[in-house]
């Protein structure tokens, strides 16, 4: 059988057409391909994030920011020595850029100038670190990207 140049170009486009279709059909199936959103509602948090920078700013000014190390235990974040850590209030939150389900958020409740986060809330990798604490009225922000 021969095959002349117009079923030639059919033939081609019917190629191109199917390895296009399976290179989408793949990278909507597969999870290997699944990537999140850091957030759902970002456009609101871009508004906001003119507060985060004035939160920066204020712990830029402090004598003694937060320390963090990681020990047997989990990770240890350290408070400023200088403060009364009774009155600090906040949250911290620990987000994972590969895997969202993996993401927590925990309220500060101190009871001696460290918090203590679980080794067993953590698995290894890099987790971005975001402490929004409060303390005699005023908003301070830690944010950090580390390896555990």
């Amino acid at each position: 059988m021969k095959i002349n140049w117009g079923t030639g170009i059919v033939i081609a486009f019917i190629g191109f057409i199917s390895f296009i279709m399976y290179f989408i059909i793949t990278m909507n199936v597969d999870d290997a391909y699944s990537h999140d959103l850091v957030t759902e509602d970002y456009y609101a948090e871009e508004l906001e994030y003119q507060k985060d920078i004035d939160k920066l700013k204020n712990a830029k000014h402090l004598n003694k920011n937060i320390t963090y190390k990681k020990s047997v235990e989990g990770l240890i974040i350290s408070f400023p020595d200088t403060i009364d850590f009774n009155k600090i209030t906040g949250n911290v939150f620990l987000y994972r850029p590969s895997n969202k389900h993996l993401d927590f958020d925990t309220a500060i409740s101190l009871s001696k100038p460290t918090l203590l986060i679980p080794d067993n809330r953590l698995v290894d990798g890099r987790w971005n670190i975001k402490i929004d604490w409060q303390y005699n009225g005023k908003s301070y922000l830690f944010k950090e990207s580390i390896n555990y």
